[in-house]
């Protein structure tokens, strides 16, 4: 059986006096490992210090390492796409490994990546916030808390609490139906903000994500650009794909049709109170009112991009929009009627009690509608 490629991929600029420890540092650790094709990438941007050279010349001794060399200064961002780009189409690689060329990431943990493999994750986290995982006792408060606070600003901000480390470097993608899929010519920000927004975008599709625990070491000289310049860069990508998010989106229209769909419920309400029924069965009709505008507007504009267009389908979906929606049918009418009874039977006390009642079925419907209408939702499978 031939064996799995997996190709790190390392941006250089200027890293002449460590590329050349790297090479030999990796090529004593890929002895050790035998079940899989190891290749080493660097993505240099033309260092004026010549990092390249000294690439060059280990590739003579070396048919696993490799290079990509672009023209000018890319970025880490723009050195990442270079390399993920060669070590697809150049390569033919299975995975794609991110590792610093600094020695932050130790070669030695290389392994507990490549462990996940057989459980087919799309991608691998190297998280120093899960148990384990370790960061450096030489950093400073101010390291330490711009790590920690960029790191929680990434979970509150994208919504993804389960992912407990957002800015690391030291990573594995899966290529078939995932990395190749992805659209590099994405990204917001050229800089380190990149690796934030790939993790997002990939939880937010539903990959299958886990972290394993590594031990980041003390960076040897310089301060962190992640304080200095980086934070910022963060907060911008957080907003940018909040804006651009669908499931936001997605989320915001289905709002507007349930407010439109409360008018409607409502004001069947108050007119069929005004024909003579009860309270309980006007509130009843006026939510299948309501439940039929819901299914036609859900349909056409929140989940336009999973409309039912053939009649037989669209039958059968409203038949289970309805059966998915008899929470609301029995919740609201109960609310209702017993805010009447508790409240007394005034138009005030219909419109308050039909409002609490919405806030819990707005949330059940927007679960169910996801899962079993238009079938939108896959949950990241994120594992420890």
């Amino acid at each position: 059986m031939e064996k799995q490629k997996v190709v790190i991929v390392i941006p250089t600029y200027n890293e002449r006096e460590q590329v050349g420890k790297m090479i030999e540092a990796l090529a004593a650790e890929f002895k050790k490992i035998n079940d899989f094709d190891m290749n080493l990438l660097f993505a240099d941007d033309s260092s004026p210090d010549g990092t390249y050279k000294v690439v060059q010349e280990k590739m003579k001794d070396h048919k696993w390492l490799h290079l990509a060399l672009n023209k000018k200064k890319m970025g880490i961002g723009g050195g990442y796409v270079t390399g993920f780009r060669y070590a697809m189409k150049e390569l033919n690689a299975d995975y794609v490994m991110e590792m610093d060329c600094d020695f932050q990431h130790r070669p030695s943990e290389i392994r507990l990546f490549l462990n996940k493999i057989k459980d087919d994750y799309d991608l691998v986290i190297g998280s120093r916030y899960i148990p384990g995982g370790t960061i450096p006792q030489e950093w400073g408060f101010k390291r330490k808390f711009f790590s920690v606070v960029g790191n929680l600003v990434c979970r509150i901000g994208f919504l993804m609490p389960k992912i407990h480390d957002f800015t690391t470097g030291f990573k594995l993608t899966k290529v078939k139906g995932n990395l190749d899929e992805y659209n590099l010519d994405g990204f917001y920000s050229n800089s380190f903000a990149y690796k934030i927004q790939m993790t997002a975008e990939m939880a937010n599709a539903g990959k299958k994500i886990v972290e394993v625990p590594i031990h980041f070491e003390p960076r040897t000289e310089g301060d962190s650009k992640l304080v200095k310049n980086e934070f910022g860069d963060f907060l911008r990508t957080i907003f940018l794909f909040q804006l651009h998010n669908q499931k936001i989106i997605r989320f915001i229209k289905f709002g507007i049709v349930g407010g439109t769909g409360f008018v409607i419920n409502y004001l069947g309400l108050e007119l069929l109170k005004k024909l003579g029924l009860s309270t309980y069965w006007s509130t009843l009709f006026a939510t299948e009112l309501a439940i039929i505008s819901n299914f036609i507007f859900n349909n056409i504009w929140t989940f336009k991009d999973k409309e039912i267009k053939k009649f037989s389908e669209l039958l059968v979906q409203f038949g289970k929009f309805n059966l998915t929606s008899i929470f609301a049918v029995i919740f609201q009418p109960l609310i209702v009627s017993l805010g009447t009874y508790l409240f007394g039977d005034t138009s005030f006390i219909r419109l308050a009690s039909l409002l609490f009642a919405l806030v819990f079925v707005l949330i059940y419907n927007y679960i169910v509608y996801n899962l079993f209408i238009w079938k939108t939702w896959k949950f990241p499978k994120i594992s420890k």
